[in-house]
């Protein structure tokens, strides 16, 4: 749903006409999407792995990788798991470009918070044609970063690479800015952003407690905050000479 001040009329087209979601690709998208995401960590994702991430049952993730195996996108070993093919690469980096520019396009343009874009950006990735999804990239200048800093691909399935490192191990004392989130939470995200932990901002580790305890931060110009383990090992942040 997008916002808007006031209501508008909507004219209902006959059932004919009407363009209806096609639930079936719909899920063909997530499950590589999904796929593309875990292959980050692994060669080979597990049945397991994969049905957690889309909360569906093992069983059905077999059957949706067998499935995709025939369409050739999908690379299964039983027993192994399930990898990306190229052709699946290409599926899963096109979706995610549609869904980190819509993020930039709510929070950019339509006045949305950081911490309420994911759920809108994934019911829309479905639904919006390439026009509009290059449209919404030409208006914004072609970013290369959506506004949780993740990297958007260009339209040939490249993506900038930088050298971050989470903030919870971040050396004391060394200057670096905040240059992307990787929290699912969406009330850990916006209690980042009241904290004034945004991106691009100037900040360094004053001190640390022990084993995973809570880190003493400054941020610039000078307001200082304390920031819990798990916060700051989902704050990626890019150290500055």
């Amino acid at each position: 749903m997008i916002r808007a001040d006031a209501a508008h009329r909507v004219q209902r087209l006959p059932m004919s006409r009407r363009k209806l979601p096609d639930r079936t690709s719909e899920s063909v998208e997530d499950f590589l999407k999904a796929i593309f995401h875990l292959q980050r960590q692994t060669d080979r994702v597990s049945t397991t792995a994969l049905a957690d991430a889309l909360n569906i049952s093992a069983p059905a993730v077999t059957v949706m990788a067998q499935r995709l195996v025939d369409d050739g996108t999908v690379d299964y070993v039983k027993y192994r798991g399930v990898r990306l093919t190229d052709a699946g690469k290409r599926v899963a980096l096109k979706m995610l470009r549609r869904h980190r520019l819509i993020e930039a396009y709510l929070v950019e343009d339509l006045g949305y918070q950081l911490h309420e874009v994911h759920d809108e950006a994934e019911a829309l990735e479905h639904t919006v044609s390439d026009r509009f999804v290059e449209a919404i990239a030409r208006k914004l200048g072609n970013p290369p970063y959506d506004p949780h800093g993740d990297p958007i691909p260009n339209r040939d399935g490249l993506m900038p690479q930088r050298d971050l490192q989470p903030l919870s191990q971040l050396s004391t004392r060394l200057p670096a800015r905040i240059r992307r989130f990787i929290m699912d939470d969406p009330l850990m995200l916006q209690e980042t952003q009241k904290r004034g932990l945004v991106l691009g901002v100037a900040l360094e580790v004053l001190a640390r407690d022990e084993f995973d305890g809570p880190l003493e931060v400054r941020l610039q110009p000078g307001s200082q905050q304390i920031v819990g383990f798990k916060m700051a090992s989902q704050i990626l942040v890019e150290p500055v000479a």
